[in-house]
């Protein structure tokens, strides 16, 4: 038996129209939640255009064109813009039937491409129990057939097996929100022997220190610890009938353990440093989880994963702005500070679900609503942008 793929019903629409306009082929993304009995996906995203892509589709059909690095900086810029529980679930491909032979081969490249490029930016390691499969959904743009199959991406071998692909209405209305504010004081010393002061490695080698910090934390869910095997929403009253998407957030706070080990011996390393890093704040972190009797440790674990996320993405953010305005160059040697990006949530149409962005204080609504019609090909109102937090540094 192959995985099951609940999807949420708006997407056969979308994937419709944008058959209509296939010339000769369109690719993109698919996003959702992986859940032990079967995986939800919630949104498709088809692959942003490039501009000398209109100059080459007069030549006959063909994959060779393929922009492999395109789609994969694609799908790593998506996965910074989705909360907790949410990330790419595998690939889509419209084409036309000429190149259908071709395009699963393509698919299935893709697929451990994107994986690839995701897991390198990860400061956490996926559980031994969690799904690997992705999938590769193929369509027809004449016959409209859609062919849905997975690979598992942890083996390199993998051989396609089929999926069930089935649409679902208000798939995400009655899904979990975790909310909770994480205050964050980070001291990363700089090595004297660090080569050029190289800040974003050291950076990430803190951050890699802290996340273990967060993995062995305490999660208080509406002010209780809660077993880890216990199904999260056990004792809380079902709504029946046609409700609105409407999620309740529960409150979640972190207890981070004041000293690290279980042995009351430490042994202490004195180390020659030239400077530090300091990272301060508070960071808002959101994850959301399906409805489909959900264990306290899913729960737990995407939001874990959100909060570590949350502070790495922005990190990266940071230092791919400094370059771009400051060039690789620069080094400085005095007190600097710089503001992280804020963290802002965006509603998803029809969905409880909201996906999220960072903005920087002199970046105007504009820049962010052409960044989700570009990256999530979805329009924004401005007065629906919610910033969560103040600035941090």
């Amino acid at each position: 038996m192959g995985r099951t793929y609940l999807v949420e019903e708006g997407i056969g629409q979308y994937l419709t129209e944008l058959s209509t306009k296939v010339k000769p082929y369109v690719t993109g993304l698919l996003i959702g939640q992986c859940s032990p009995q079967r995986d939800y996906v919630i949104r498709a995203v088809r692959t942003p255009p490039k501009e000398q892509q209109q100059e080459e589709s007069l030549g006959p059909p063909k994959l060779a064109s393929l922009d492999e690095e395109w789609i994969t900086t694609h799908a790593s810029q998506v996965s910074r813009m989705l909360p907790g529980g949410l990330l790419v679930l595998g690939v889509f491909m419209i084409a036309t039937p000429e190149l259908a032979k071709d395009s699963q081969n393509a698919l299935r490249k893709l697929i451990f491409s994107v994986e690839k490029s995701l897991s390198k930016r990860r400061l956490w390691k996926p559980a031994e129990e969690e799904v690997s499969d992705r999938a590769a959904l193929q369509i027809c743009s004449a016959t409209k057939k859609v062919v849905c199959r997975t690979y598992d991406v942890q083996d390199p071998k993998s051989s396609a097996k089929p999926a069930d692909w089935k649409y679902q209405n208000a798939l995400t209305a009655s899904w979990v929100a975790l909310g909770c504010t994480v205050n964050v004081n980070i001291h990363i010393p700089l090595l004297a022997t660090s080569p050029n002061h190289d800040l974003e490695k050291n950076t990430k080698n803190g951050l890699n220190r802290w996340s273990k910090q967060i993995e062995d934390s305490v999660f208080l869910i509406n002010g209780q610890v809660k077993d880890e095997d216990t199904e999260l929403l056990e004792g809380q009253k079902k709504f029946r009938g046609n409700t609105q998407p409407s999620t309740q957030i529960s409150d979640v706070k972190v207890l981070t353990q004041l000293c690290q080990g279980a042995s009351p011996r430490s042994t202490a390393t004195v180390q020659v440093c030239s400077g530090s890093i300091n990272l301060r704040g508070a960071v808002k972190c959101r994850a959301y989880i399906h409805s489909n009797k959900p264990k306290v440790k899913e729960a737990i674990q995407a939001l874990k994963r959100d909060i570590i996320n949350t502070l790495s993405d922005r990190c990266e953010i940071l230092f791919e702005d400094l370059i771009l305005n400051e060039g690789p160059q620069k080094k400085s040697f005095g007190r600097e500070y710089h503001v992280l990006p804020q963290r802002l949530f965006v509603p998803v149409a029809g969905s409880s679900v909201m996906l999220s962005d960072y903005k920087f204080g002199d970046e105007a609504a504009g820049e962010i609503q052409e960044r989700f019609v570009e990256m999530l090909d979805q329009p924004v109102q401005a007065e629906d942008m919610h910033i969560a937090e103040d600035i941090s540094t």
